[in-house]
């Protein structure tokens, strides 16, 4: 099965108006570039930044994981 964990954080940052340039410097990334290749599921997030990237968000990091947002994610990206 295929994991699009990025996916749904970009979804969650997305609807939650924060922008990809925040998270990037909040993960003390040097390029935004490098923290958008998790949200296009092009680098896989680890757990410590799931846990990271949830507090930015707002959620918990069990959102990530949620097997509804996984299955939304696969739909919407087909």
């Amino acid at each position: 099965m295929e994991n699009k964990v990025g996916s749904i954080i970009r979804a969650i940052r997305l609807s939650k108006g924060i922008s990809a340039t925040f998270m990037a410097k909040s993960l003390k990334y040097k390029a935004v570039s490098s923290y958008t290749r998790i949200e296009k599921d092009e680098t896989p997030v680890t757990l410590e930044q799931s846990k990271v990237i949830a507090d930015l968000l707002g959620v918990n990091v069990n959102e990530f994981f949620n097997e509804k947002n996984l299955r939304e994610s696969r739909t919407s990206s087909a």
